[in-house]
């Protein structure tokens, strides 16, 4: 009896588990690609954070892990133009996610992400304080959220973070901007490594597992990264252009 009680708690098991993962199949299957990129409701947490790399492909993933270090290591050279890179691709995810409300995803994507690209070339230093204002929200909602802060008022350390660092761009702009390119590079490596090493379907539990334990280490991976560029760019970068001498007078 003992028996065939177990077996038929394993086969209730075995059909939960296979109804769940054909739900989440489905769910896959009818989730656009926009979707990966879609505006949340509230701050994802770590959870949503590594079930949204799972859901990225190889190819995203090897590319994101690529630009990464292409922020990390030369984010102020060429500062200029990955902001109006950054800014031409969230113009991109607001026009795709216009069109699949009304229709013509791509079309409004392209046009979107080329109107921001050159709306944010003259705008450079403007461009530069709402990087820096992005920045600071999400830090200051994953500090909050780390050390166990009541969620519902995440939007308090997030406002910290963005009033905090968007002063702060203002008085330091060049180290600032190092830390922002820093900052968006080791995100995107990290994130582009962990999707990456959830291809391989042994290691997923593993690695969820000790997330799961630790929550710390994710913005652990991401903080040491983003100092290790800054000290790079420190001493690589390009120096700062020279103030003009003030004209003699006659």
């Amino acid at each position: 009896m003992n028996t065939l009680a177990i077996q038929s708690v394993q086969t209730v098991h075995a059909v939960d588990a296979l109804h769940e993962g054909q739900i989440i199949a489905l769910h896959h299957a009818a989730t656009p690609p926009t979707a990966l990129f879609g505006c949340p409701d509230h701050w994802p947490a770590q959870g949503e954070l590594l079930s949204w790399c799972q859901q990225i492909g190889p190819g995203l993933a090897a590319l994101m892990v690529l630009l990464g270090v292409v922020y990390l290591l030369f984010g102020y050279n060429i500062f200029k133009y990955l902001v109006v890179a950054n800014f031409a691709v969230l113009g991109g995810i607001i026009g795709a996610a216009v069109g699949d409300r009304y229709g013509g995803s791509l079309p409004l994507a392209i046009s979107f992400a080329f109107i921001m690209a050159v709306v944010t070339w003259p705008m450079m230093k403007t461009a530069v304080v709402i990087t820096g204002a992005l920045a600071g929200a999400a830090i200051g909602v994953s500090l909050w959220r780390s050390f166990n802060l009541d969620p519902n008022f995440a939007w308090t350390g997030s406002g910290m973070g963005l009033i905090f660092f968007c002063m702060l761009t203002f008085i330091l702009f060049r180290s600032c901007v190092m830390t922002y390119m820093s900052l968006q590079g080791a995100a995107m490596v990290i994130f582009g490594l962990l999707a990456l090493t959830f291809k391989y379907d042994g290691l997923t539990p593993q690695v969820s597992h000790v997330f799961k334990l630790k929550p710390f280490l994710m913005p652990m991976l991401v903080f040491i990264p983003t100092v290790l560029g800054v000290m790079f760019q420190q001493k690589n970068a390009a120096p700062a252009p020279a103030a003009p001498a003030p004209a003699k007078k006659s």
